[in-house]
């Protein structure tokens, strides 16, 4: 049993300071999953929209430490009760999201891994089945190092939580595990591979058969059935490939421009994509930056989820001298983690992104 307790005791550790570090590289797009958690139709808890920045911090934060006092063996008790609270928590949100089908990845390994509702649900029920297990041979939890040398460890971990955290929130998350990654070509990303999985649909096909309802099942095929048609139910048995990029569009007055824009050997765009949220006042110093890339022989273009009032609004109050084109809000929010950011193409390949705080970094 110690050594039972041993190994499950470093696995879980490990896999909480894994699981919190990815999501800490990207608190932002953790608040985003968190928001769609709150939202009306799942949790109905929208008063902590506003807060979902500051909870997503909080929670990644707590289950990096979490995992680095499990190994060490510090405050046993106080670790094994907050590691068991978290993790039923977690297991009825992956639960009520899968039964429900409300939520459809969970976010629990950010953008590195993606995990369908139910097999989030699975992975918390075994974290479940091991935390309780730890709790049975808690005796066998004992301090890895000495008291002060725990709590040292302890207090330089929140420390580095709490540094890396700033970087990435001022910044951009360090490792990019999204399909915008610099380096990635976006009409790569949204072309499906030949010989790739299509999806498989069950058709429930109804029919008044003599007075009697009667339903005979294809998988597409219209049955041979002497009876007058009712209707039919479509359910998506099997999903096919989804390219890693889609919903891609570059739009304006109902045109898509994304195949155009591609093709562009040097293309800036400015992404934001709600500027009612934007840090707009940093618009004066993008509007020098767009200027001096145009004079670079730059293509530079706005895209934003914003409706047109807005951004003639804002193209008017900072004088910007181009256009803005529609894409959809979740997209942008997967491009760039920023509100505006910058990235910077070259035939559709990403040569350069960057927060609004670092518009110094780019070569124009």
């Amino acid at each position: 049993m110690k050594y039972i307790v041993g190994i499950v005791r470093i696995f879980v550790g490990i896999l909480f300071i894994i699981s919190g570090f990815i999501k800490l590289n990207d608190p932002v797009g953790f608040s985003f999953k968190l928001e769609e958690y709150f939202s009306q139709g799942v949790l109905d808890l929208p008063f902590f929209m506003p807060y979902a920045l500051a909870i997503s911090l909080f929670v990644v934060i707590v289950e990096v430490l979490l995992g680095v006092m499990l190994i060490l063996g510090h405050s046993r008790k106080f670790t094994l009760w907050s590691l068991l609270l978290m993790i039923i928590f977690f297991t009825f949100l992956t639960f009520y999201s899968a039964y429900f089908n409300k939520v459809t990845d969970c976010g629990c390994f950010g953008d590195a891994i993606k995990l369908t509702p139910w097999e989030s649900f699975t992975k918390d029920v075994v974290l479940l089945v091991l935390i309780l297990l730890l709790w049975y041979g808690k005796e066998y939890i004992t301090p890895l190092l000495h008291n002060k040398v725990n709590t040292t460890l302890l207090v330089a971990s929140l420390l580095a939580c709490m540094g890396y955290a700033y970087y990435v929130l001022n910044h951009l998350p360090v490792i990019d595990f999204r399909p915008y990654a610099i380096g990635k070509n976006i009409e790569e990303g949204m072309s499906v591979p030949e010989g790739a999985p299509k999806p498989i649909f069950e058709y429930a096909w109804k029919f008044d058969v003599n007075g009697e309802e009667q339903i005979i099942v294809t998988n597409g095929d219209y049955p041979t059935v002497e009876g007058d048609f009712i209707g039919v139910d479509t359910e998506e048995v099997q999903k096919g490939y989804e390219p890693p990029v889609h919903d891609f569009t570059i739009e304006q007055e109902g045109e898509d421009h994304a195949g155009e824009f591609l093709q562009e050997p040097k293309l800036v765009m400015v992404i934001a994509y709600d500027l009612r949220k934007a840090n707009t006042m940093i618009f004066n110093e993008i509007k020098k930056m767009a200027d001096s890339a145009k004079e670079q022989g730059y293509k530079v273009i706005g895209m934003s989820a914003s409706g047109p009032d807005q951004t003639s609004a804002l193209q008017k109050e900072h004088d910007l001298d181009f256009e803005f084109y529609f894409t959809d809000e979740t997209t942008l929010k997967t491009i760039v983690r920023s509100n505006p950011g910058v990235l910077v193409l070259e035939k559709g390949t990403i040569t350069q992104k960057v927060h609004y705080n670092d518009l110094d970094e780019l070569p124009f």
